[in-house]
């Protein structure tokens, strides 16, 4: 597990950590209907966690530890668990996988379970405020369902690099428990560097490799070759043709794609990459889904909302996605045109925009936000009295995540508005009116 030392962990060590870490957490009083939040870096002891809490019957809140003090805190008052196991390394890019790690189990005085959801997550929301949303044990088994009928996904014999986070829908379902699932092999780095992920994939005869498209983006720039490689699939953003040309010119194995959101799961899937961007292939096994006004619609009956970021998200049994799509009426493959909304994706990670400009308003001396995102996030704000910018991306650090603070900030004396009186959000033509604004 990482370069080196290699550490080997089967399925008799695997039981038994489990049933070690259930029989301790048991002692704190964690059962059946418990709330565990649950707030790790990636490691195997966080894996042997949720599913020592799955055994206690307890319901697991799952939350990503890059997440910052406040954005964490925002989630505690949401959600009010009963307990909270935490490890180190919050507020900052925790990537590295550690094979163990110390953990601590807070009593805390929250709300027992309200429903049967065994899975609770958190994705942003278009508010600003995180949307909560609640998987069954029945809906989780439907999900191992529709990629156990995909042909060409791991099983026994596979050794997957799984370099997507443990804590996203994706990582968790399609990485960790379909291998469990199919009888494959996880192999994760501790090294999130192209050399040794590529070193790392050669040693280990990964056969599959499954992150996001930065992961790919960066291994595609290693030399070395990987043999025993078979497939490739991103997944948590958008790929870029650039991506997948790069990585199958380095490695000749084409790269494709798993499109899917927290609420519902796996949608569709590429896997060999056959279609190639900005086709994500056809609907998994069993999903309804349609195109409503140029965005895509999935089936999901229930709401998994325990709470939503705003109403409408799901109608008549219809989630909403806000991704615009198109469907090949011959293939039935879908293919995604970008957003409805002001959410992006980076490295994986969503974030929204909105939120990004919220936290820019709280200043004192910002009058006017806007917030951009093309090669990067790009904040273009109006002062009293003016302002260093680099106090206000200070000013973001102390509320945002790492990943959400804006790269790059412009202070301007007004910010421009269209014709009829909204504020430009164009990135070129904010970019313009600051450099009009400094020749004057």
């Amino acid at each position: 597990m990482g370069p080196r030392p290699r550490r080997e962990v089967d399925f008799s060590k695997l039981r038994t950590e489990v049933a070690d870490l259930e029989r301790r957490l048991s002692f704190h009083g964690i059962g059946a209907g418990s709330t565990v939040l649950v707030r790790m870096r990636p490691s195997l002891t966080l894996l042997w966690t949720v599913l020592a809490l799955w055994r206690l019957n307890a319901q697991v809140m799952l939350v990503d530890p890059r997440l910052s003090t406040a954005e964490g805190q925002r989630i505690f008052d949401l959600c009010r668990p009963q307990y909270h196991i935490r490890s180190n390394g919050f507020g900052t890019i925790v990537s590295q996988f550690t094979p163990e790690c110390e953990i601590v189990v807070a009593h805390l005085s929250g709300e027992p379970a309200a429903a049967e959801h065994c899975l609770v997550q958190f994705s942003s929301g278009s508010t600003g405020h995180p949307k909560v949303i609640g998987r069954t044990a029945e809906s989780l088994h439907a999900e191992l369902d529709r990629f156990a009928r995909m042909p060409l996904m791991p099983g026994p014999g596979d050794r997957v690099l799984l370099l997507s986070s443990l804590t996203h829908s994706f990582g968790l379902i399609g990485g960790v428990l379909h291998a469990l699932s199919a009888g494959a092999t996880l192999v994760f780095s501790s090294r999130p560097h192209a050399t040794a992920l590529v070193d790392l994939a050669k040693r280990a005869d990964v056969t599959a490799i499954f992150g996001a498209p930065v992961h790919f983006d960066l291994v595609s720039r290693a030399s070395g070759d990987l043999p025993r490689l078979r497939m490739a699939v991103s997944a948590g953003e958008a790929l870029r043709t650039a991506t997948t040309d790069a990585f199958r010119a380095q490695f000749g194995v084409p790269l494709g794609t798993a499109y899917g959101m927290t609420e519902v799961g796996i949608i569709a899937t590429d896997l060999d990459g056959r279609h190639g961007p900005p086709a994500v292939g056809a609907p998994a096994h069993g999903l309804r889904t349609e195109v409503r006004d140029g965005e895509l619609y999935v089936h999901v009956g229930r709401s998994p909302y325990l709470i939503a970021d705003k109403p409408g998200r799901v109608i008549d049994g219809w989630l909403r996605t806000f991704d615009l799509a198109s469907v090949d009426p011959t293939t039935g493959v879908i293919s995604i045109h970008g957003r409805a909304d002001s959410m992006v994706t980076i490295g994986g990670l969503k974030v929204d925009l909105t939120e990004v400009e919220s936290v820019l308003l709280g200043h004192e001396r910002v009058t006017e936000a806007v917030v951009v995102f093309g090669d990067a996030i790009e904040a273009h704000v109006s002062t009293r009295d003016g302002v260093d910018p680099a106090d206000l991306i200070g000013w973001c650090r102390q509320s945002l995540s790492t990943f959400k603070v804006p790269r790059r900030l412009y202070v301007h004396e007004a910010l421009p508005r269209t014709v009829n009186g909204k504020l430009v959000r164009n990135a070129d033509l904010l970019r313009a009116a600051a450099a009009k604004e400094s020749e004057s």
